[in-house]
């Protein structure tokens, strides 16, 4: 897939690979592994940065560790399918820290599909029961749990 708004050489794909699988990796280690001088190699950085290509660093946090032990995925229908509708539940379903993701999606009997990340089965009614079905228009949810993660990258193909 090529990026409609940037030419892409190949050290261009490679300082993307590189920063998708270590976002916090010095520019000298990154110019050295990708063959280019530190100067040159910060210029495309700070090219694919400022076209938008690259739109952030995060850390990945173990949700484990911070006691989040209970992923979720919630399809949700709504009531009507209006844009003001869906504009009320997307700025509401924002402001939840819990939800990781929210999808807007067809081919479902549903109208989103959350991925959320609580504590325990009590932190998760409570999200739903005061928070979610609370949200104008929702009218039907669907929950399953996470039993374990088989695949879990946010890494995107680049070839």
């Amino acid at each position: 897939m090529r990026n409609e708004t940037m030419p892409l050489d190949r050290y261009d794909r490679q300082i993307l690979k590189i920063l998708q699988q270590d976002g916090g990796i010095s520019n000298q280690a990154l110019s050295e592994r990708i063959g280019l001088s530190p100067s040159p190699c910060l210029r495309r950085v700070k090219a694919l940065e400022e076209s938008g290509l690259i739109e952030g660093y995060r850390a990945v946090i173990n949700a484990k560790q911070m006691g989040l032990t209970l992923m979720a995925l919630i399809h949700i229908s709504m009531d009507r399918h209006t844009t003001e509708r869906f504009s009320h539940f997307e700025k509401q379903i924002s402001h939840l820290e819990e939800v990781l993701e929210c999808l807007l999606i067809t081919g479902q009997s549903a109208d989103y599909q959350l991925k959320v990340i609580v504590s325990d089965m009590d932190a998760f009614q409570h999200l739903l029961l005061n928070k979610i079905t609370r949200i104008d228009g929702v009218s039907g949810v669907h929950s399953s749990f996470v039993l374990r993660k088989v695949v879990n990258r946010t890494a995107i193909p680049i070839d």
